[in-house]
């Protein structure tokens, strides 16, 4: 379900901190039910999930298409990415983030982990049309009751990047976010 943007802004999320000239994009309710010390199990199934793979055909169709123009316009070469376009925001990490654990057994790309904390977890990514932020959090939904929070704060690139971000939006909000959501709350029950 997606959420007002107060439902990440009004918290006191540490990647603020870190973030803060970033354009908050999304943020998704996930159902994943669970309780105060689960959050890890979120973040694990995050970077082992079957995305876009498990998906609907169109969203695969879809994917397929965006890497293949990415590849054809150059939006994902070495030259595009994170410390080469854009600097790392691992360089903006105060000083108690720089060593927390993401965990080396994880794959997260395309993003490249930023740090975790008992309840939020951040991992970024960058091309030629924007830098990217993925945040996940763990909220308290009630006495004993949590559920994961997803938002995606961005950083386009220029009036290319503003264009590209508003070119995919319908996209992203008529395919890829549901097929997201679904695939997330099935992986989750699935585990229980």
């Amino acid at each position: 379900m997606k959420l007002a943007n107060t439902a990440h802004t009004t918290r006191s999320w540490r990647i603020h901190e870190v973030a803060g000239d970033f354009d908050l994009e999304d943020v998704w309710a996930l159902e994943t039910p669970g309780g105060p010390d689960d959050f890890a199990k979120l973040v694990k199934q995050f970077s082992s999930g079957d995305f876009p793979d498990g998906a609907p055909l169109i969203v695969r169709a879809l994917w397929s298409l965006r890497w293949k123009l990415g590849a054809l316009l150059r939006l994902d070469g070495r030259d595009s990415g994170l410390d080469t376009r854009v600097g790392s925001l691992r360089d903006r990490l105060p000083e108690d983030l720089r060593d927390t654990l993401t965990g080396p057994d994880e794959d997260w790309l395309p993003f490249t982990p930023l740090y975790r904390l008992d309840d939020e977890f951040a991992a970024e990514m960058a091309n030629r049309t924007m830098h990217g932020v993925l945040h996940l959090a763990w909220i308290e939904d009630g006495p004993g009751r949590y559920r994961g929070q997803m938002a995606v704060l961005v950083k386009p690139n220029g009036r290319f990047g503003r264009a590209y971000m508003g070119f995919i939006k319908p996209f992203r909000y008529l395919f890829v976010y549901p097929a997201l959501l679904r695939m997330i709350e099935r992986e989750w029950r699935g585990r229980l």
